[in-house]
């Protein structure tokens, strides 16, 4: 991997340096995004639902906008899931306002726990670059 590939977004910059990830990363065709959880500025995980979900959102909008492409590239998504069946539709509702037509693959996971404390949802995708 040349590290002309590597995507980072302004303001992800200590994931890269400090942690040792790129938020994305181009591979041939296509992009791959780390996954993301819902923190806000101060690095925590907010208590709502909804507005974790969409900070999860928001901060894999940057990922793609860096790279150029938007959520109509997104080929593949996978989400993992604290509260899976609890918070599904409350994730759907916040996923609809930036997945349209024709949506992606998507697939969902429920598992214990995430990185963050209190965090309810991961998502990682893969988007087609434009050539």
């Amino acid at each position: 991997m040349d590290k002309r590939d590597v995507v980072i977004p302004k303001g992800m910059e200590a994931y890269y340096d400090q942690y040792h990830f790129s938020p994305g990363v181009k591979d041939g065709d296509h992009l791959y995004c780390s996954g993301v959880i819902g923190i806000g500025p101060d690095g925590k995980a907010a208590a709502d639902p909804q507005t974790q979900f969409t900070q999860a959102f928001e901060s894999l909008q940057g990922v793609l906008a860096a790279a150029g492409l938007s959520f109509a590239d997104v080929v593949e998504m996978t989400t993992f899931h604290v509260g899976l069946q609890a918070n599904l539709l409350t994730f759907m509702s916040v996923k609809d306002r930036y997945v349209k037509e024709p949506y992606p693959a998507w697939t969902a996971i429920g598992i214990t726990e995430l990185a963050i404390p209190g965090g309810l949802v991961e998502i990682k995708v893969i988007a087609r670059l434009r050539r």
